[in-house]
């Protein structure tokens, strides 16, 4: 039993963790503080969830991953406590993550590389699903381009 509930806190931990820096966040951290919380102080909860987040945004945004995990592992500790201190919360934890399973982070991200060959090219190639934010520099003039027919 202790491993099912070990395992379910790191289930628990990991999707709380992966739902801090998405816009459901607002929506779980009031939950997740009543359920931590069970009838007592959820207001200190909720601000210790908010800090959470606020170091796991900032820590994603340096890429520091080490400072990621953890507070993943900070929470999962913490979950691992609620759940064997009261092992009947378990099904109260397993409705929540279930709930909450359609909001959670996209799955690993999948790389595809790609080459272009022949022709010829007067600027960047781009393929790709979701492009923004992209910034080219020449590093000088552009070589003319041919008219039609005169090659």
């Amino acid at each position: 039993m202790e491993a099912e509930l070990t395992a379910l806190a790191a289930s628990g931990a990991t999707t709380f963790v992966g739902l801090m820096a998405t816009e459901t966040w607002s929506q779980v951290r009031g939950r997740l503080a009543r359920f931590l919380g069970r009838g007592e102080d959820s207001e200190a909860i909720d601000a210790e969830l908010e800090e959470s987040r606020e170091e796991l945004v900032a820590a994603r945004r340096s890429g520091d991953e080490g400072s990621a995990e953890d507070i993943a592992a900070a929470w999962r500790v913490r979950l691992r406590r609620a759940l064997r201190d009261n092992p009947e919360a378990a099904g109260e934890l397993r409705e929540l993550l279930d709930e909450l399973a359609p909001h959670q982070a996209p799955g690993p991200t999948v790389t595809v590389n790609n080459s272009t060959n022949g022709g010829t090219y007067y600027g960047q190639v781009i393929q790709g699903h979701d492009i923004s934010g992209l910034t080219f520099h020449s590093g000088g003039t552009a070589a003319p381009r041919p008219e039609p027919g005169t090659a």
